[in-house]
């Protein structure tokens, strides 16, 4: 509970209406969309101007408060979970896109803009800002910032660290600082515009971005490759990108088990006895380019032993097909009420190795685990239903993903490719960077944020998972 004299304070900086401390609001900023977190705030306050938000952090910082800046809270790594009380800060009244620059093709917002709405307006101008999470219709783009989200476009987009060149941040001080600008090159000193990407909070709260944009596609072909062997799935992956030098805009991969779930309730015609789908899209500015590329694409599937290949024939077709990908989710957790996504992450050469040993995992465990993913870029999404109130099962659903993170890690990956590391993969992060990258990340927190106001027990453990040892049957 925040003293009456704090209280005032913060309702001197945003309004009365605007600071909520009130039982409903506690709980419904206590989770965001990650199974099982929970913590209650001591308070909500919704920031107007980044002058409001330097005098939010002044007076946290005084007063040792905790802060967690949160965005829509779609977040699925517990990022936004308010683990020690403190503030929640919610960023959707700054939500103003303030330009689009067409003649140095950037666009600057405040971060509570919604993506998707951020989206649709780039495009009526004929641009094209490419990262695109499974979250956008409700997510933010500060919080799609501090996630460093990536999407289907990734493979051959890039992710939002690719896109972001400037920004404004508040410190926990309340001094406010501005990196990068409307600028491709910039190497005055470190680049602390990348560095704040993908800092989940723990350093400063963004307020501001500059992010580069560019002409949109024109043109855009939309197939399907159907396979009834994982590893002539992954040959092909390797084999478009690697061996033949074409990166399409989206490849996408969906197991057998995502297949079932998401073809026998979604009903929209996916072969339900193969092993492995790739859902492939490839765009440009130049149709002979896009078509030349998309033929090419179908002969290597064919050569590589796809069963069927299928092209859609007109834009509802290509999207009934990606429906497919962007459904999963979502029909994954109709199965049971507690749904687990993670976002392991290998060279895209092992991702048939690594879908093996996932499915030797949940076998191995009793458990259901369906993987789809970013084949492209290697970023695989092994989700398993299950339910929170089994206590039993839910350990053995922790035991077999730390093996996920171990195998992943021994395939040459990473525990993390988009998600984030927050409260869930906080043990972990050791087995990725050793300890003494741990310590240098911690030192860098120090140096932002010396009294460990910024969303604290965020990226870095209490304690690290030992390494388990993973045994193949």
């Amino acid at each position: 509970m925040l003293e009456q004299s704090v209280r005032q304070k913060l309702f001197d900086i945003v309004g009365s209406s605007h600071f909520k401390d009130d039982m409903e609001a506690l709980v419904t900023h206590s989770y965001d969309a990650t199974p099982m977190l929970q913590a209650m705030p001591d308070g909500v306050i919704y920031p107007a101007n980044t002058e409001q938000v330097a005098a939010i952090l002044r007076t946290a910082n005084e007063h040792r408060i905790p802060i967690v800046g949160r965005g829509a809270g779609s977040n699925l790594c517990g990022g936004t979970v308010p683990t020690e009380g403190g503030l929640v800060m919610v960023m959707t009244r700054m939500n103003k896109l303030l330009e689009i620059d067409t003649d140095n093709l950037t666009a600057t917002f405040q971060t509570g803009l919604n993506t998707k709405t951020f989206h649709l307006e780039v495009e009526k101008l004929g641009l094209f800002y490419p990262p695109d999470p499974s979250s956008m219709v409700i997510s933010t783009l500060g919080g799609n910032i501090m996630e460093c989200a990536g999407g289907l476009r990734g493979l051959k987009y890039g992710t939002t660290k690719d896109y972001v060149i400037g920004l404004e941040a508040v410190l926990p001080s309340g001094e406010i600082i501005r990196t990068g600008g409307k600028l491709y090159k910039d190497v005055a000193g470190y680049d602390l515009t990348k560095l704040l990407v993908g800092s989940e909070g723990t350093l400063a709260i963004v307020t501001e971005a500059t992010v580069k944009l560019i002409p949109a596609p024109k043109y855009k072909k939309t197939m399907i490759a159907m396979y009834k062997d994982i590893y002539a799935a992954a040959r092909t992956v390797s084999s478009i990108v690697g061996t033949n030098k074409i990166t399409p805009a989206t490849l996408e991969f969906l197991d057998n088990p995502t297949i079932q779930v998401v073809e026998g309730f979604n009903k929209i015609g996916l072969p339900m006895d193969m092993d492995a789908i790739l859902l492939i899209e490839q765009d440009g500015l130049d149709e002979a380019v896009v078509e030349r590329d998309i033929n090419e694409i179908v002969r290597i599937c064919t050569e590589q032993g796809a069963v069927e290949v299928k092209m859609a024939a007109n834009a509802a077709e290509a999207e009934k097909l990606m429906l497919a990908r962007r459904s999963a989710l979502s029909t994954l957790a109709r199965i049971r009420p507690t749904t687990i996504l993670e976002d392991a992450t290998v060279p895209r050469s092992k991702i048939a190795d690594m879908v093996i040993e996932i499915n030797r995992i949940a076998k191995k465990y009793n458990i259901q685990i369906c993987t789809f993913g970013h084949a492209g870029d290697g970023n695989l999404h092994p989700t398993c239903t299950t339910d929170a109130r089994d206590k039993e099962e839910i350990h053995r659903v922790e035991l077999a993903f730390e093996e996920i993170f171990e195998a992943a890690i021994a395939l040459g990956g990473t525990i993390t490719g988009e998600h984030g590391v927050g409260m869930v993969k906080a043990p972990y992060l050791e087995w990725k960077v050793g300890p003494v990258g741990v310590e240098i990340m911690k030192g860098i927190k120090r140096v932002f944020d010396p009294n460990n106001i910024m969303n604290p027990g965020k990226i870095f453990p209490k304690e690290s998972r030992k390494r388990v040892v993973v045994h193949h049957e």
